[in-house]
């Protein structure tokens, strides 16, 4: 009888957890937003598909246990337990849900929906390399903080399974100003050097280097925190200056935290991690702008009151800038199939001087700027900054407009792709 009733009671909340199951509703039909500020549809596609096979599978499982418990073998003792395994993994797929939810739910605010949007067209602007891979879609939110993080696509989310999308955090106080593209375009490095497996192609390098000479501890600190320097070294390429005034506007902290060396943090001592901006951005782009900063930066921080120790260590990095900058541009990973991470940037546009004559250009002529690539267009803007040519009131002004613009073309050209296609064709696009 104790045996009846208890199988009787699991399958009561089996079922009742089914019934709760069907209840999460696609993303499509959950929130409400402006077409302007809704995620890609390749992003939306990715991410239903993904949620559709989790709650599909937990059905399936649920079944298999409902099934099960009518036979002999389902006594209270193995029923309960199958029954907890079941109810975990469910509160796997909600959290998984909630994890997308989350993003999406910003898309219903007033005008930051739509500068979200603009963000994905700049992020995925940013990652563009069709020559060398295919990039996933890229959807950004904002939160608290004044750092920027990314969950890459391809890597697993809590409770199992491969992040269909990249999801990339920006902190909500830099919008909206060009210290923003730093930060988002830094995470964007992250998921492209995934992509190229550049970490994995760097380390046997670097730790060859740590058995080479007396800078054996330098080599070994570029190698604990190479994943890190590649972000920022894609955010310089992309957005030239704009990446080392927004990493500065990042670390600027009380000068205990500028100085701290923690061994379990990838990012190097901010201190150096700036300099090491500064030498990226003379080595890729030649200007005097690099050294004035650096000097700026070290007004800011002067080693004077440093332990021996500490100062040792920093003169030693700062030291070996120029030869760590000069392998790192010039490697070759198996991925860019021969050409340097230099060369595969393709660095002709971001030079100071197109810059800020791209700025001149369309100062004249506005309508210029948004034909541009968005990526383009905040270095083009961190130029002028640097250059005390634009206010920051101006400039966030005219970046709202194009974040705005930069969705409303991405919604628009979606339609278009849309309006090309017969009906069964896309609905099968769309399933």
């Amino acid at each position: 009888m104790n045996r009846t009733f208890a199988s009787w009671l699991l399958a009561q909340e089996a079922y009742a957890l089914l019934t709760r199951l069907t209840r999460v509703r696609p993303l499509a039909l959950h929130e409400a937003m402006v077409p302007a500020a809704a995620i890609s549809l390749l992003a939306l596609r990715s991410i239903e598909t993904y949620l559709a096979e989790g709650r599909r599978e937990l059905s399936q499982r649920v079944h298999r246990y409902l099934d099960w418990l009518g036979g002999a073998d389902a006594i209270p003792a193995e029923a309960q337990r199958r029954f907890s395994l079941l109810r975990l993994r469910f509160n796997a797929v909600l959290s998984q849900f909630d994890l997308f939810a989350d993003v999406v739910t910003q898309r219903s605010e007033h005008d930051t929906g739509v500068w979200l949007s603009g963000l994905d067209a700049v992020a995925a602007d940013a990652l563009a390399m069709p020559e060398y891979y295919q990039a996933p879609p890229v959807i950004c939110y904002l939160d608290r903080g004044v750092g920027a993080a990314i969950r890459r696509a391809r890597t697993r989310l809590p409770g199992g399974g491969e992040n269909p999308v990249a999801i990339i955090r920006v902190p909500r106080e830099r919008m909206i100003g060009s210290g923003i593209a730093s930060s988002l375009v830094h995470e964007v490095g992250h998921q492209a050097a995934a992509l190229l497996d550049l970490v994995n192609s760097l380390r046997p390098l670097l730790k060859q280097l740590q058995w080479d000479g007396d800078q054996n501890d330098v080599w070994r600190y570029w190698e604990r925190w190479i994943s890190e320097i590649l972000a920022d070294f894609w955010s310089v390429a992309r957005v030239g200056v704009a990446a080392t005034l927004g990493l500065i506007g990042v670390v600027s902290l009380p000068r205990a935290f500028v100085f701290r060396l923690n061994l379990d943090d990838p990012h190097p001592i901010p201190w150096i991690r700036v300099k090491l901006s500064c030498a990226m951005g003379n080595a890729l782009f030649p200007h005097p702008q690099w050294h004035r900063l650096a000097q700026v930066w070290e007004a800011f921080y002067p080693k004077d009151g440093l332990d021996e120790t500490r100062r040792s260590l920093l003169a030693r990095l700062e030291a070996g800038l120029r030869d760590f900058v000069s392998l790192l541009i010039s490697h070759r990973p198996p991925a860019l199939r021969g050409s340097s991470l230099a060369e595969a940037m393709k660095l002709e546009t971001r030079q100071p001087a197109r810059l800020t004559a791209n700025y001149e250009h369309w100062r004249a002529a506005p309508a210029r700027m948004y034909r541009a690539s968005p990526s383009l267009v905040f270095a083009v803007l961190g130029q002028a900054r640097a250059e005390n040519a634009i206010s920051p009131r101006t400039e966030s002004d005219l970046l709202a407009k194009l974040l705005t613009h930069w969705a409303l073309r991405s919604t628009l050209d979606t339609a278009a792709v849309c309006a090309t296609k017969p009906n069964v064709e896309m609905a099968a696009a769309l399933a």
